[in-house]
């Protein structure tokens, strides 16, 4: 199967990566000219673990090709996946137009039959919309619309792909359906049937119940604080009914990335234009949006004033694994803690060269966790990296100023912090105040 992807992004890049593994022929189509040469010699443009070597093997194959010229490729495409972005609007709304001009341009080339198969997240009713404007801009074909969404995690999508529990083919035509059907069968995924409209729905409302919980396991927390109760204790045991399950209840600081806080608010928007008042997303959202603050409101609580405190931030992505700096936490706490005239130093294994570009000027970064440590007042632990977990908490003790830890994500355990001469404050769980 000769199949063109659209884009590459994150689910571009591994969409085409993956099914050029599974031994289909795949270009990738991107406009970036420096981006695609360095794609062609095995460099990824995005952080994602494992998916460099994917791409070498692939492309000495003779399987996996990168391209800039799209009206080429489209031509000689027998299955197009569109893959571009849909960042949202100021109003809350996707904005489609790179899917847009995706469209037009596969319209204006193509010269066969040709089925488009949708990856990107788009409002409901999209697809319909798609396969309106292919009919007006080239009715000498017929084009048939497919959608199927993504449900990768960043950081683990490679994983993901090979190993996800549904493929979900949205589609009106039964041979387009069975086309698409076949190319991700290799995968061994149970592969789930259903109307357009519908597919649209279930990314949406998949990613709006997984935020649901977050925010509800956030709620729990910060009552189990007030109450005396360990969040970890009552989400381990509500884990261990089947009804609820034991992932994404994880306390923390709340969720970030490009899904999650973009779908959440389309979804509510989407609702909101059929006059349905999403009242039970709004309230996630909001939750959210307050959790971000947690670690701000505790370091006020213990210091009054933030004012010519020297902190620590370990970790700016908006999840370990990544170097996505969308929706990050660090966004809101790095500001706020300028704005109360504390000094920021930032250090992340992986993200400083994003996050220089959207943290403040302010910000100081360090080349090592240790250097970010030093005399330090306090630290803020943002991101949940393995380096920050293995840390040994000693390193604290001798290189801050003040061994003074808000931990957003629960990185240590109780009985390990306090073994040493460390104040500790976590998500839900009791304080650890050892400093003499």
């Amino acid at each position: 199967m000769n199949i063109v992807v659209v884009g590459t992004g994150y689910v571009g890049l591994v969409t085409g990566v993956a099914l050029a593994h599974i031994g289909h022929q795949v270009t990738c189509v991107d406009v970036d000219e420096e981006k695609v040469e360095r794609m062609k010699h095995g460099i990824s443009p995005i952080y994602e673990p494992g998916i460099e070597p994917f791409m070498k093997e692939n492309m000495e194959a003779n399987r996996l090709f990168f391209t800039t010229d799209g009206a080429r490729a489209y031509q000689e495409a027998d299955v197009i996946y569109i893959a571009v972005g849909t960042p949202e609007n100021e109003d809350g709304f996707a904005d489609l137009t790179y899917l847009k001009q995706a469209v037009k341009d596969i319209a204006a080339a193509v010269t066969k039959d040709v089925i488009v198969v949708t990856k990107s997240t788009v409002p409901i009713g999209t697809n319909h919309e798609m396969k309106r404007m292919f009919a007006e801009l080239a009715p000498h074909v017929r084009i048939e619309v497919v959608s199927n969404p993504e449900f990768l995690r960043e950081g683990s999508a490679i994983h993901d792909t090979f190993h996800g529990d549904r493929i979900v083919i949205g589609a009106d035509d039964e041979r387009a359906a069975a086309v698409v059907a076949d190319i991700h069968r290799p995968f061994g995924i149970p592969i789930f049937h259903t109307d357009i409209r519908s597919a649209e729905m279930i990314k949406y409302a998949s990613n709006a119940f997984l935020a649901t919980k977050i925010s509800f396991i956030n709620e729990i927390a910060n009552i189990c604080e007030k109450v005396g109760a360990d969040i970890e204790q009552v989400a381990a045991g509500m884990g261990m009914d089947a009804r609820i399950g034991s992932s994404f209840l994880r306390a923390g600081i709340g969720y970030g990335g490009s899904c999650f806080p973009k779908d959440t608010k389309a979804l509510a928007k989407i609702a909101a234009n059929i006059d349905h008042h999403f009242e039970l997303l709004k309230a996630v959202i909001e939750v959210n949006n307050k959790q971000q603050r947690k670690l701000i409101e505790k370091a006020k609580e213990r210091f009054g004033r933030l004012a010519g405190k020297r902190v620590a931030l370990l970790g700016l992505s908006f999840k370990p694994n990544t170097d996505d700096m969308r929706e990050a936490a660090s966004l809101v706490v790095a500001r706020e803690l300028l704005a109360e005239q504390a000094t920021v130093v930032a250090y992340d294994p992986i993200a400083m060269g994003k996050a220089a570009h959207v943290l403040p000027k302010e910000v100081i970064y360090a080349d090592r966790v240790e250097q970010a440590l030093e005399r330090a007042d306090a630290a803020m632990i943002l991101t949940e990296w393995d380096e920050f977990r293995q840390l040994d908490l000693s390193v604290y003790v001798n290189k801050m100023k003040t061994p003074i830890i808000f931990d957003g994500r629960n990185c240590y355990a109780l009985h390990d912090v306090a073994r040493y001469p460390i104040e500790y404050y976590s998500i839900g769980r009791k304080p650890i105040t050892n400093i003499k």
